[in-house]
């Protein structure tokens, strides 16, 4: 077994432990990165450095959803805990470092995970909520079946989404007009 030091492409210093370590790290820092990959490491930087208040290379754990999400994927509650187990510390800190961020979103993204639903599906799923089948759902109901039911809301994701969903002037959810908003922010 050797100990040696080798650069990373993040221009850290890390040591390795065994010669296929070495090789590895030589490989990746004599392959060429695609255009591609340049944009997901740059839209993952500029996405984690929006959180990263202190310049530190850090975000509170927290905030790790928000960033994902907005990077266009949609994890699961379970999913998004997965995630950020491969991101955490031995020792968790309560905040993640990019350079544990980095490699597991550039997975992700490169292997399109976790994209959010078509609009089909989304329109299908309010319809089955639907019963007057009229095109919109009261704020009740939809309060009563994402409160109660599958991954259940927390009353401020509740507020968020009606924030967003009610029409102003129907006081209900016209939720053709809601999905259509959500797949337009989403671009």
């Amino acid at each position: 077994v050797c100990v040696c030091v080798c650069v990373c492409t993040h221009v850290r210093a890390c040591v390795c432990m065994c010669e296929c370590f070495v090789r590895w790290c030589e490989r990746s820092e004599a392959a060429p990165v695609d255009p591609y990959t340049m944009e997901l490491k740059k839209k993952i930087l500029d996405a984690f450095q929006v959180f990263d208040h202190e310049a530190t290379d850090t975000v509170d754990v927290r905030e790790v959803g928000t960033i994902i999400r907005s990077l266009g994927c949609c994890p699961t509650e379970t999913e998004l805990h997965d995630l950020m187990q491969m991101m955490e510390e031995e020792e968790p800190t309560g905040f993640v470092r990019f350079e544990k961020f980095e490699p597991v979103l550039l997975l992700t993204l490169t292997e399109r995970r976790f994209r959010p639903v078509d609009e089909e599906t989304l329109l299908k799923a309010f319809e089955v909520l639907d019963v007057a089948n009229n095109g919109s759902l009261s704020v009740e109901q939809l309060t009563k079946y994402m409160t109660t039911n599958g991954e259940v809301f927390s009353k401020e994701e509740m507020d968020e989404m009606l924030s967003a969903a009610v029409d102003p002037d129907k006081s209900n959810i016209q939720y053709r007009d809601y999905v259509g908003m959500m797949l337009t922010e989403e671009k």
